[in-house]
């Protein structure tokens, strides 16, 4: 056997260090002493004090927004934007149909409906469909730059505009990224952020909500940090001020070691987001012309954050290998961190959105889905190939054992039928 034969059929595999590949986020030195200092500060912080108000500052500023508030995950982010625009009951909201399906969870609790949409081609809202699917309950539309690939934000502006809808953002993946040069999660009325651990921006878990609207803020405040927070940042005079001790009765709270790893990564992100721009580039590069695979098309106006790399596999082109086949190929080459996405899919996939009555009393099974379901998010997703994106000039090597691993794949597909 020689270096050109399959690993999976007994050849030399393509990636020989050892793995794990890919290990984020990246831990230094002063990542250690930041959380070491806040340890010995303050574990429990209830008020904007210390490093909740210096890491909300700094990101505040870092997307130029006038309000951030720090949350326990992603997720509470996302609920606490929902509930502070004062989506409720009967409200229905424009949901890409492929995203993490966090995206649209919170909505259940505040008694509103996801309502889902296709996407195109590029896994992006598909706004022809988006368009059907307004009715007289329909109040908003999320904007997700699902892998940290910005979404046309010149085209949904123009769509909630269009519709009179509250433009929302759901800028997970996609710390840093922009579209024509304005940051994603500034072009909405309000946006949600995760700092879960794989995150470009990491605090391991944690999230914000960000925007320019004081009285929203007001109610983002209420929705998850109540007593001190609230009662010392509502003014006495405003309505909502009564409401302080309780605000909503949840706490949401982000955890001061979590923020203060925020915080210091924060300090980093432009420098990683930088190599992941230059580890992206050199991977579409190689990439770009393999047969069975295409790198995604990344529009002029935008500048992705490389959540993840997402490659679309076109079995067709060679000879109508499965994806999952080709994957086994792949990992056993050593491309152990390749793999195709998991519980970002298609939402009317989940039993949760098919069946939500059993959990979530008084929504009815199949509500808001369609006969046919959501082909295109269907057929993206069943052809996506996930990488991770690296950003340091050390990772070069590994970056390219992974990409002639899935060329050496690619051009010898036909052995694996």
């Amino acid at each position: 056997m020689n270096d050109s034969t399959l690993a999976l059929l007994g050849g030399t595999p393509a990636v020989t260090a050892p793995g794990p590949h890919f290990t984020w986020p990246l831990i230094t030195e002063a990542d250690r002493q930041a959380v070491a200092a806040q340890m010995e500060t303050a574990v429990s912080i209830p008020d904007r004090s210390g490093v909740i108000a210096d890491l909300e500052d700094a990101l505040a500023s870092y997307l130029g927004v006038r309000h951030v508030v720090t949350t326990c995950t992603g997720t509470a982010a996302l609920h606490s934007m929902y509930a502070a625009t004062g989506i409720g009951p009967g409200d229905e909201v424009i949901v890409p149909a492929l995203t993490f399906h966090a995206t649209a969870t919170p909505l259940f609790h505040l008694g509103a409906h996801p309502v889902l949409v296709d996407v195109d081609d590029r896994g992006q809202l598909d706004l022809e469909d988006a368009a059907r699917r307004i009715t007289a309950r329909t109040k908003a539309v999320v904007a997700v730059h699902l892998w940290g690939l910005p979404e046309d934000m010149d085209a949904l502006t123009s769509f909630a505009d269009e519709h009179e809808l509250m433009l929302l953002e759901d800028g997970s993946h996609a710390h840093g990224a922009t579209w024509n040069h304005k940051m994603a999660g500034t072009f909405g009325t309000a946006s949600a952020f995760s700092l879960n651990g794989p995150k470009p921006l990491s605090a391991g878990e944690g999230g914000f909500v960000a925007t320019d609207e004081t009285e929203l803020y007001y109610r983002v405040l209420l929705h998850g940090q109540y007593n001190k927070r609230c009662r010392r940042e509502i003014p006495a005079t405003h309505p909502l001020a009564r409401y302080a001790v309780t605000g909503m009765g949840l706490k949401l709270r982000i955890h001061p070691l979590a923020a203060a790893l925020a915080r210091t990564q924060l300090t980093r992100l432009e420098d990683h987001l930088a190599g992941r721009q230059t580890i992206a580039a050199r991977m579409c590069a190689a990439l770009d012309g393999v047969r069975g695979i295409r790198v995604p098309d990344v529009p002029a106006a935008a500048r992705a954050s490389w959540y993840a790399l997402p490659l679309r596999y076109e079995p067709a082109e060679l000879g109508g290998l499965p994806i999952e086949r080709f994957l086994d190929a792949l990992h056993a080459e050593g491309a152990t961190e390749a793999d195709q996405p998991g519980s970002t899919c298609p939402l009317h996939t989940h039993p949760l959105f098919q069946a939500p009555g059993s959990l979530l009393p008084g929504y009815a099974d199949g509500h808001h889905q369609p006969a046919d379901g959501f082909p295109a998010a269907e057929h993206v997703h069943a052809t996506t190939l996930k990488l991770p994106v690296w950003s340091g000039a050390d990772d070069v090597r590994l970056v390219d054992a992974y990409t002639t691993a899935i060329a050496k794949v690619a051009t010898h597909a036909k052995d694996l039928t």
